[in-house]
């Protein structure tokens, strides 16, 4: 059901009325809030995957897989806000007698506010209305407003559904959790210039996020907007590996490509190598990997006509060739996998072959030497990931190129491909702009939760007034910081 403006005002002030009470929880309430969302979701029958089957296209194995992923998320996140992992926890004791005396001052993080996010069309669960940004915030202490994705409204219901009976059996306040359906644009961004909202959560398109982004910081208050953009995941093959490995890789890219029809945002669109004999062998693989696999569904219809059109737009410029298309015509709604390729230099001279074409699409940059090679990795915009597909000696001798590539990408990867995201601490899900807005923040494991705090000092305060991370005891049995030593 749409919402009116006046039915989204009260909803902010309903969310900015629980922050104030969430505030005054424990954070052992919070957890135990946590786990019964992932509780709900876990105990949601097959209506869930057969509702999101007919929504999104997507096959039933995929999404039992990715239901798995969404709890853990939420119990893992649990989990770091019962470590204390994202309160950065630290006590500068007093000194009183250094001349001047040193105040006893203590540090935390506490909750940005109220926060957005906007759901995604190509996962569903793991990154729409339950999914990590709307965990990461409520582990932040933050009421959350889901603007549920148009494409899958009734899976978004599900979850949603799931996450207010958490909120009921938790003893949390109504507006900790609202779930909204959005008509136009303009009520869609009164979620964004409200100024009761202090972040934003958005997976998706580049435009869609920078509209976001521009909405954002013409508030009188600007906020955060960590807007995941997508990227097209560049994979550069090493003289080496190609050399010993390139039937095989080849095999392995293409399934990497055609991966849920390639609607991934780590999915590899580019491929960059030195051009030769043994590219040809890579190729000669690859192309007939590309012709045997069958077209598919994508997530909706607008999705299977941008990627035609976009695809069309890419293959249209000069010099580009398309070297393999699968063999089955696409029916209406499909995306057929396809390659084509470009000389380096007509590479460095096109910005526009760095657009992205979001579905299962390559584009081979052939180059003529190492040098061209760099020069190319050096023209990439921000990435998502960079793969190098190489032998220990190709890293040897590739130490000008792999420190250009770490400069442009938020994850580096060797000898592996970029589809799999793992829900980790060390995951880092974001990369330099344009892939997304912020790339000092990961919106994939427990360190998103940083996205949505900020720091809080308490000077000279008494200890029984003050929270419970920072008290003399510990209460919380959390590691902290104390007169530089990590202790608990």
């Amino acid at each position: 059901m749409n919402i009116s403006k006046e039915g989204i005002e009260n909803i902010l002030q309903k969310a900015q009325e629980a922050f104030v009470a969430i505030g005054k929880f424990g954070l052992k309430k919070r957890v135990t809030f946590m786990r019964n969302v992932a509780a709900e979701i876990e105990a949601l029958g097959p209506e869930l995957i057969t509702t999101a089957q007919q929504e999104s296209h997507l096959p039933e194995g995929r999404l039992v897989g990715e239901k798995g992923r969404t709890i853990f998320q939420w119990r893992s996140y649990a989990d770091a806000v019962e470590r204390g992992d994202s309160l950065d926890a630290s006590i500068d004791t007093a000194n009183t007698e250094r001349t001047p005396p040193k105040p006893d001052i203590r540090k935390t993080n506490v909750g940005l506010g109220p926060v957005t996010v906007f759901g995604a069309s190509n996962f569903p669960f793991a990154f729409s209305t339950a999914g990590g940004d709307t965990a990461s915030a409520i582990a932040a202490g933050c009421p959350v407003i889901v603007k549920a994705h148009p494409g899958h409204p009734k899976t978004s219901q599900i979850m949603a559904d799931a996450i207010s009976r958490a909120v009921e059996k938790s003893g949390f306040p109504e507006g900790t959790f609202s779930h909204v359906y959005c008509e136009t644009n303009e009520e869609a961004q009164l979620l964004v210039s409200d100024p009761i909202i202090k972040a934003v959560g958005f997976t998706g398109s580049y435009r869609g996020g920078m509209a976001l982004v521009e909405v954002a910081n013409k508030r009188k208050e600007p906020i955060p907007v960590y807007a995941e953009m997508g990227s097209i995941n560049p994979v550069f093959l090493l003289p080496g590996k190609l050399k010993t490995s390139a039937g095989e890789l080849a095999k392995q890219y293409a399934g990497s490509l055609t991966l849920g029809v390639g609607q991934f945002c780590t999915n590899p669109g580019l491929l960059i190598g030195t051009d030769g004999e043994d590219l040809d062998g890579f190729i000669e693989v690859l192309n007939e990997e590309i012709k045997k696999a069958a077209p598919a569904y994508m997530l909706h219809t607008g999705i299977a006509k941008a990627y035609t059109e976009n695809r069309q737009k890419l293959v249209s410029q000069s010099g580009v060739d398309i070297l393999a298309v699968a063999t089955v015509e696409a029916e209406e709604g499909q995306g057929a996998a396809t390659v084509a390729s470009v000389s380096g230099i007509d590479f460095l001279i096109n910005n526009a072959l760095q657009e992205e074409v979001f579905g299962p699409f390559a584009l081979i940059v052939k180059c003529k030497n190492a040098d061209e090679v760099i020069a190319v990795a050096s023209k990439l915009h921000g990435q998502l990931t960079a793969t190098l597909l190489a032998t220990n000696e190709d890293l040897a001798e590739s130490e000008e190129l792999v420190s250009v590539i770490q400069n442009i990408c938020g994850r580096i990867i060797f000898n592996n491909f970029p589809t799999g995201v793992e829900v980790c601490k060390s995951m880092h899900h974001g990369g330099p702009f344009p892939s997304s807005s912020n790339s000092q923040y990961t919106s994939v494991g427990a360190d998103s939760i940083r996205r949505f705090v900020r720091p809080l000092s308490f000077q000279n305060w008494p200890d029984e007034f003050l929270p419970d991370e920072l008290k003399n005891d510990n209460p919380l049995n959390i590691w902290r910081t104390v007169d530089n030593e990590l202790t608990k």
